[in-house]
C-alpha cells in the first residue's frame, strides 16, 4: 500500500506531487530535504533544533502540501513505527496562546502545526474530499463489499445462471442488480480470502477460493466462558484449487476519460465514451470481459450510464487443471457437491424463514374444546358402540350430532389423523374419520353412518317415516346436495389463494346454498319444518365453520336478518345437540389455517379439491 510519510529519508513517490517543487527536486537528489524547504526561510520560523533528534520541534514539525490543507510529517529516522501515532504538540512558534489555537485548528498559518494523530494522511483525505473518477453528483463512491444482501429466491433461469457462475470459463461481467441476485445463489461454492483496493482507482478486487480448497482445524478452543463457541469442522485439504476474482467497479467508473480497467491498458480503446467513436459510443474490448456496444446492439455495457458493475474471473493459474502447467482448469468437483457441502445465502434465508413461519403457524387441535370437550368427557367410559373422531372434522361431527340426537350410549375415542392408530384402521382401511365400530362391525362414509345411526334406535328418527316415502326420497336428494355441491364448493372457496378465484368461488357456494335453501319448507325454520332432521344434520357441520372459519379467512358475509337462509342458520347454531358438539372459535380457525393457505400435504380431501376430484 502507498503512504504519504517520509520513510528513513525517502518519500514515497505518491507524495511527490503534493510537495512544493524544490523539496520534491532536492528529496529526489539525495539533498538534505529541509535545508532547501521554502519553509526555512519563513521569518519568525525558528529551525535551530533540527540537528538535535530529541529536538521538541523535529517531533511535530510536518510538511504542508501546496494547498496548505494536509500536511505531512517527517517523523524522526529512528522512529520505527515512522510517525504513525499521536503525538501531542508542543508551542515553537512566537505567536500568542490563542493564536497558537486558532492556527492548530487550521493547521496553522503554514498549516506546520497540527494536533491530528497520524494515521489520517493526506492522500486518504484527499480521496475523500475530491470527486476522482467525475461521478455523477450524489452517487455512492464507496464499495458495498463483495457480499450481497439481497435475496431472490426464484430469479430468471437460475440454473443456468449457478452453472456459469460455478465454472467461469470466461469474464463474466453483471451489472449491480445481476450481480445482487445471483451471486447469492453461488455463494456456498467460494469462500471470500481478501479484498484489494486501490487509492484513484475506481474498483475494488476481491478475491475468493473454492470452498473445497479445504481448511485446517483451526484455533485451539479456548478456555473464555465468555466467548461464543463455534460448530466448525476441519475439511479435507486441496480438494480444489479454483480461485475467482470479482472486481467491483464503482459508480462513475467509465464515464472518466481516463478510465483503465482492471488488468486493461490505458489507451482509446478502452474508456467506453471515447472520443474517436461517432456519436459518443465506443466498442469495449473482449479482453477485459466487457460486452461490444455499439450503435447495431440494443443491450449497452451495464456501466455505460455510470452504473456500479462487476466483472467475474477465474485467476488460478497453477496447475488449476491437475496438470501443474499454468493453465487455468475448472473445478475438480461438480456444483451438486458444493451444494451437498454448504448452503448457500438463499437456501439459508428460505430454510430459516421456513422454520420462523412453523414456530408461528396455528396446527389442528388434537382435542375438543367447549362444550365439546364437555360430552367428550361424559362419552368416555368403554362402550360396544364407538365412534373414531377428531374435534376438527366436519364429516365426524355431523355423525356425533346424529348420535346425541338420537340420545344414543356410546364412547367417543378422539384419534388424530394424520397419525391413523390401528383401531382406526381396524375400523376403515382408508384411516380416515369418522368410523364406527359396533360390537365386531365397523364401517366408515358419514352419510352411511348417519342412516346406520338411524336404523339402530327406533327413538327420533332423523328420516321421514316410512309412510312419507317421496319425502324420505327428497332428504336423500338434497342430502346428496350438500355432498356434491356445497361441501366442494365450500373448500374450492377456502384454498382459493387468487383473489379474482376467490370471488368467483364465493358466488358459486352463495348459488348452491340458495338452492337448497329455496327447497326447504317454507316456514321452517329447519328443512322440513319445525323440527331437525337428516338434512339438517348433514348441512350443520359447515353452517357452522361459514360463520367461523369462512368469516375469518374470506370474509363471508352473514345472512340478512329475518331472511329464510338467516332463520335456518340461527336455528342450527342454537340447536342443543349442535352446541353440545361443538367446540370454541378458535379451534376451528387454528385447524382450518391450513386449508386457507393451501398448505400442501393438509388432507387427502384438500388433495381431492386441487386436483378436481370427488370427495375422498
Amino acid at each position: 500500500m502507498e503512504t504519504d510519510t517520509v520513510l528513513h529519508g525517502q518519500l514515497q513517490p505518491n507524495a511527490y506531487r503534493t510537495l512544493q517543487p524544490q523539496a520534491a527536486q532536492a528529496i529526489q537528489h539525495g539533498q538534505p530535504h529541509l535545508a532547501h524547504h521554502p519553509l526555512a526561510s519563513q521569518p519568525g520560523l525558528d529551525l535551530s533544533g533540527l540537528d538535535d533528534p530529541d529536538s521538541t520541534f523535529h517531533q511535530d514539525l510536518r510538511l504542508q502540501d501546496p494547498h496548505g490543507q494536509h500536511p505531512f510529517q517527517l517523523p524522526r529516522s529512528f522512529d520505527r513505527n515512522h510517525g504513525h501515532r499521536p503525538m501531542h504538540v508542543q508551542s515553537a512558534s512566537p505567536h500568542t496562546p490563542q493564536q497558537q489555537q486558532q492556527q492548530q485548528h487550521n493547521g496553522g498559518q503554514f498549516g506546520i502545526l497540527t494536533t491530528e494523530p497520524m494515521q489520517n494522511n493526506s492522500i486518504a483525505r484527499l480521496q475523500q474530499e475530491e470527486d476522482l473518477f467525475g461521478t455523477p453528483e450524489g452517487s455512492d463512491q464507496k464499495s458495498n463489499g463483495h457480499l450481497s444482501t439481497k435475496i431472490v429466491v426464484a430469479p430468471p433461469n437460475l440454473a443456468e445462471w449457478r452453472q456459469r457462475l460455478f465454472d467461469v470459463d470466461d469474464m463474466i461481467t453483471l451489472s449491480e442488480e445481476e450481480y445482487q441476485t445471483y451471486f447469492p445463489h453461488v455463494d456456498n461454492v467460494y469462500s471470500h480470502r481478501s479484498t484489494q483496493t486501490y487509492k484513484r482507482k475506481p474498483f475494488v478486487s476481491h478475491y475468493w477460493d473454492c470452498r473445497l480448497k479445504g481448511r485446517p482445524p483451526g484455533t485451539p478452543k479456548s478456555n473464555d466462558p465468555n466467548k461464543k463457541k463455534r460448530k466448525r469442522t476441519a475439511r479435507e485439504r486441496d480438494l480444489c484449487d479454483v480461485k475467482i476474482k470479482i472486481t467491483e467497479y464503482l459508480p462513475g467508473a467509465m464515464l472518466d476519460e481516463n478510465f483503465v480497467p482492471d488488468g486493461g491498458q490505458p489507451d482509446q480503446s478502452n474508456n467506453f465514451f471515447s472520443s474517436g467513436q461517432p456519436g459518443g459510443q465506443a466498442i469495449h474490448q473482449h479482453q477485459f470481459g466487457m460486452t461490444l456496444v455499439n450503435s447495431s446492439l440494443n443491450t449497452p455495457h451495464p456501466g455505460a450510464g455510470g452504473q456500479r458493475y462487476y466483472t467475474i474471473q477465474r485467476v488460478n493459474g497453477n496447475g488449476g487443471n491437475g496438470k501443474g502447467d499454468g493453465v487455468p482448469g475448472p473445478h475438480k468437483h461438480t456444483l451438486a457437491e458444493s451444494d451437498r457441502i454448504k448452503k448457500n445465502s438463499v437456501q439459508r434465508f428460505v430454510m430459516k424463514k421456513d422454520k420462523e413461519e412453523k414456530k408461528t403457524q396455528k396446527t389442528y387441535h388434537k382435542k375438543a374444546t367447549g362444550s365439546a370437550l364437555a360430552t367428550v368427557r361424559k362419552h368416555s367410559k368403554d362402550h360396544e358402540l364407538k365412534l373414531f373422531g377428531s374435534c376438527f372434522c366436519p364429516f365426524v361431527q355431523r355423525v356425533w350430532i346424529a348420535m346425541e340426537f338420537k340420545k344414543l350410549q356410546y364412547q367417543y375415542i378422539e384419534v388424530d389423523p394424520y397419525k391413523k392408530p390401528q383401531a382406526l384402521l381396524d375400523v376403515n382401511p382408508r384411516g380416515l374419520v369418522p368410523g364406527i365400530r359396533h360390537g365386531d362391525w365397523g364401517c366408515g362414509e358419514s352419510t352411511i353412518l348417519m342412516e346406520y345411526i338411524d336404523e339402530i334406535g327406533a327413538a327420533y328418527p332423523l328420516l321421514p317415516s316410512l309412510n312419507s316415502p317421496q319425502r324420505r326420497a327428497d332428504s336423500r336428494l338434497w342430502a346428496d346436495h350438500v355432498n356434491r355441491k356445497i361441501i366442494p364448493a365450500f373448500y374450492h372457496l377456502l384454498q382459493a389463494q387468487d383473489f379474482n378465484k376467490q370471488a368467483e368461488c364465493t358466488k358459486k357456494l352463495q348459488e348452491e346454498i340458495a338452492k337448497i335453501v329455496e327447497a326447504s319448507d317454507a316456514q321452517g325454520p329447519f328443512f322440513l319444518g319445525h323440527e331437525m332432521s337428516f338434512v339438517d344434520i348433514q348441512f350443520a357441520p359447515w353452517m357452522i365453520r361459514l360463520t367461523r372459519v369462512m368469516k375469518h379467512y374470506r370474509g363471508w358475509q352473514d345472512p340478512a336478518p329475518g331472511s329464510r337462509w338467516g332463520r335456518w342458520l340461527d336455528a342450527v347454531e342454537n340447536n342443543e345437540h349442535v352446541k353440545a358438539t361443538t367446540s370454541t372459535d378458535d379451534l376451528y380457525i387454528d385447524s382450518y389455517e391450513r386449508y386457507a393457505q393451501n398448505r400442501p400435504n393438509t388432507s387427502q380431501l384438500a388433495d381431492a379439491i386441487n386436483g378436481g376430484y370427488g370427495l375422498p
